[in-house]
């Protein structure tokens, strides 16, 4: 149980861990990711802006028209200066939009210095007019020229293309599509995330070991406390037997003198629930602390042979009891602690079954598991109240105060009794009927 408790923890931890380290990642590398993109697309903006073809273009018109500072010749430096002063003074080259006042300017920009860029001119009929590549040549001139027609075939005006960020603008007589290498970047932002999954990832796994010390620490006062509490029921269940034991006698001796009387009619009834209380103590106790000796059992035959004796104890209540139980299966088990699981269920179905109504035992086999159930009619149980049922001297019906000589501890007992045996046990309660299901796997012999 406490095992269980402390996986919980460290789960809550970790999933809380985790979650905070892949939002801080997210945020790093996506907030990193998208201004450097938006630095370098403002960086192609600006190169495609100050972009002047250094061939005639078509119809007439000539780079330094495109400056329009009258030269007939110079160059391409001295185009970019006259580009600038006309940009200073507010003046559009070429009859090209006028550049926004708020866009950033690179002339001196060390990123923009070091970045490489392509260059593509188109004419309006599809004939290359240039192609300026850089001094390494990274890609060929039929390469970028390969990339820009598919480009401008696609007609998206701005994106990626493999390692490269684009952009294409018609430029009036020409369509000019623009390069921007983005393979460093790429690699930059792969090594960021490369560097922070790995060093993540070692401290989370630190904090693995971390948060698993630290449940550890939580829960052992808890299991410490529990230990003890089992450990009182124990030794106070050993303590009792003994005066029960004395008042038994006593009682007995007393009867045979005295004869019938109320009085001690009424000790002797009270001694009786108080030993048979005790006995339950004890294999609670017994059940939580000892490990029982397991054997290859025939669970079939077994819980056949504990219905039969409660077919007389239905009868006498005006109950039916019915099994259906598939021959042959084996669990691996304690052969009187499974007796006393089976007599549990079917003690539980007959009490508290509808008069009138019918109790049915069933155990088949699923997935490598045995599944015991007992079914008995009656009232449906809250949901609130099938978490407690297998809690110790839980009743669901407080009114009913010891009835039976029953204080709460069966279901208890059957649950300790489950979990000895690596199983589970559940209850579910649908149209009119209660059902308590034990799982238990099967041997293979």
């Amino acid at each position: 149980m406490f095992k269980k408790s402390q996986r919980k923890i460290v789960a809550v931890i970790m999933s809380i861990l985790v979650s905070l380290w892949i939002g801080t990642l997210c945020i790093i590398y996506g907030s990193s990711y998208y201004e450097v993109s938006h630095r370098n697309r403002e960086m192609l903006d600006w190169h495609m802006e100050r972009y002047l073809p250094e061939q005639p273009l078509p119809n007439g018109a000539s780079p330094d028209r495109m400056v329009g500072n009258g030269a007939s010749s110079g160059s391409l430096a001295e185009k970019h200066a006259a580009f600038d002063s006309l940009a200073d003074s507010g003046m559009s080259p070429g009859g090209l939009p006028k550049l926004p006042p708020e866009r950033p300017r690179f002339e001196n920009s060390p990123a923009f210095q070091l970045s490489t860029f392509y260059s593509v001119a188109i004419s309006k009929d599809g004939q290359i007019l240039e192609t300026r590549n850089s001094k390494t040549e990274v890609y060929s001139n039929q390469e970028l020229e390969a990339i820009a027609r598919e480009i401008l075939a696609n007609g998206r005006p701005a994106g990626v293309k493999d390692s490269l960020i684009y952009r294409m603008a018609d430029k009036g007589s020409y369509t000019l599509i623009a390069f921007m290498d983005n393979t460093l970047i790429q690699e930059s932002m792969t090594t960021l995330f490369q560097s922070t999954l790995a060093f993540g990832g070692i401290a989370i796994l630190a904090l693995f070991f971390l948060s698993s010390y630290l449940a550890k620490r939580i829960v052992q006062p808890l299991e410490e406390s529990y230990e003890k509490q089992k450990q009182f029921i124990s030794d106070a269940g050993h303590e009792l037997k003994t005066p029960v034991s004395v008042v038994s006698a006593n009682a007995e001796l007393l009867s045979r003198e005295l004869g019938r009387n109320q009085w001690l009619a009424n000790i002797q009834y009270e001694n009786e629930r108080m030993g048979l209380l005790i006995g339950q103590l004890l294999d609670l106790a017994r059940t939580e602390h000892v490990t029982p000796q397991m054997e290859t059992i025939d669970f079939s035959r077994l819980a056949g042979g504990e219905a039969l004796p409660f077919e007389s104890v239905a009868f006498e209540k005006g109950l039916s009891l019915r099994y259906e139980i598939s021959p042959g299966i084996q669990v691996k088990g304690n052969d009187a602690q499974l007796r006393q699981l089976a007599s549990i269920l079917l003690d539980n179905a007959i009490r508290h079954s509808a008069p009138g109504g019918e109790a049915l035992l069933t155990l088949r086999s699923r997935r490598g598991h045995a599944l015991l159930s007992v079914t008995n009619d009656g009232d449906e149980i809250p949901k609130a109240q099938q978490k407690q049922l297998f809690e110790r001297f839980y009743r669901a019906d407080p009114a009913r105060n010891s009835e039976g000589n029953h204080y709460g501890l069966g279901l208890s007992i059957a649950k300790a009794i489950t979990s000895a045996h690596n199983g589970t046990i559940e209850v579910e309660c649908q149209k009119g009927k209660v059902t308590f299901t034990v799982r238990l796997p099967i041997s293979i012999s």
